[in-house]
C-alpha cells in the first residue's frame, strides 16, 4: 500500500484523465468483440495466449528501456504465481466462453468481477469491510446477475449461452480473486510493470499449451485483419491500455477512476450489437442494468 504522503498527492480528475479514462474503457470494450469476431480465423484460446506472451515481451522491454528494479526476493513471487495462475484461468474461461456466448454478455458477466473482489477483501482485510449501503448494492449486483443469466434459458441455443454465460461469471470470480491476492500481498506495493508481468507470463503458459495439445495452431488462417487484430490486443489492450491504467491510478484519485472503468461493459454491449449484429433480449438489458447499479454502490465512496 502507499504511504499516506503519496496517496495525498494524488489530483482529482481533470479533463485529460477523464478523456483517457473514456478512451481506455473504449478499448477494453473492444476487446471481447475483436477476440469473437477473429475466432474464426485464430482460436480464442490462441489468441489471448499468443498476446499474453507478446505483452510480456513488451513489459519486459518496458522495465529493461525504464532500468527498473526487478527482483524475485522481494516477498512477491509466491502470490506472483498465484496472480499468474488466477490471471491465466479468467482467461482460459473467456476463451472458452466466448465460442458460446456473445461479447456482450460475456463483457458484462466478467465486468461483475468488483463484486466477488469486495466479498473477497470484505473477508481478509479489515479496512475493507463493507458498509450496509455496499451489502445493499452486493444483493443488487447478484440480482442482476440472476435476471441477465434467466434471459439465456428462453433465447434460441439456450443450452449454449447457459454455458458460455457460466464461464463469463466464473472469469468474472478469478478476476475478483486475482485483485484480492494482489490487494493483501506484497504485490500491493510493487511496481505496476511487474504485477502485470505475472499476469501476462501466467496467461501465456497456460493457454499455449492449451492451445498446441487442442491443435488450434495448426488450423490459424493468415489473413491480415488477423495480425491487426492481434496487434490491436497485444499493444493496446494487453501492454498500452493497463500500463496507462497503472500510471492513471497512481496520479489521480483511485475511488473517481473506478467508476469510469464501468463504462466497459456499456461499450461492449454497444460494439457487439454494432459489429457482430448481437441481439440484446430484456431480461440481459434490465439485468445489466441491475449489475452497473450495484456495482456502482459497492465503489462509490462518501
Amino acid at each position: 500500500m502507499l504511504p499516506p504522503t503519496a496517496v495525498a498527492l494524488r489530483k482529482p480528475l481533470d479533463a485529460f484523465a477523464s478523456t483517457t479514462m473514456v478512451v481506455l474503457c473504449v478499448c477494453w470494450g473492444l476487446q471481447q468483440v475483436a477476440m469473437k469476431a477473429a475466432a474464426p480465423l485464430m482460436h480464442p484460446t490462441l489468441q489471448i495466449g499468443c498476446r499474453s506472451l507478446l505483452a510480456a515481451l513488451l513489459v519486459v522491454g518496458w522495465i529493461l528501456a525504464r532500468r527498473e528494479r526487478f527482483s524475485l526476493g522481494d516477498g512477491t513471487l509466491r502470490a506472483g504465481l498465484l496472480v499468474g495462475v488466477l490471471f491465466g484461468a479468467e482467461f482460459v474461461a473467456v476463451a472458452l466462453g466466448v465460442q458460446f456466448t456473445t461479447a456482450g454478455h460475456m463483457t458484462v458477466f466478467l465486468y461483475t468481477a468488483p463484486i466477488f473482489a469486495a466479498l473477497g477483501l470484505h473477508c481478509v482485510v479489515e479496512e475493507e469491510r463493507l458498509t450496509r449501503r455496499q451489502w445493499l448494492g452486493v444483493a443488487v449486483a447478484f440480482a442482476g446477475i440472476a435476471t441477465a443469466f434467466s434471459g439465456s434459458l428462453f433465447a434460441p441455443g439456450g443450452a449454449n449461452l447457459l454455458v458460455g454465460d457460466a464461464l463469463g461469471i466464473l472469469a468474472g470470480m478469478l478476476w475478483g480473486a486475482t485483485t484480492v491476492v494482489i490487494r493483501a500481498s506484497r504485490l500491493s506495493e510493487a511496481a505496476p510493470s511487474k504485477t502485470l508481468l505475472y499476469q501476462l507470463l501466467g496467461a501465456a503458459i497456460l493457454l499455449l499449451p492449451l492451445a498446441w495439445w487442442s491443435g488450434e495452431l495448426g488450423r490459424v488462417v493468415p489473413s491480415p485483419g488477423l495480425w491487426w487484430n492481434l496487434a490491436f490486443q497485444t499493444v493496446v489492450v494487453g501492454f498500452a491500455s493497463f500500463l496507462i491504467w497503472f500510471w492513471l491510478m497512481r496520479t489521480y484519485l483511485a475511488s473517481r477512476m473506478s467508476i469510469f472503468s464501468f463504462l466497459t461493459p456499456l461499450f461492449g454491449v454497444a460494439f457487439g450489437v454494432l459489429f457482430l449484429r448481437e441481439q440484446l433480449d430484456a431480461a440481459f438489458v434490465v439485468g445489466s442494468i441491475l449489475v452497473l447499479v450495484g456495482i456502482t454502490c459497492v465503489n462509490l465512496r462518501k
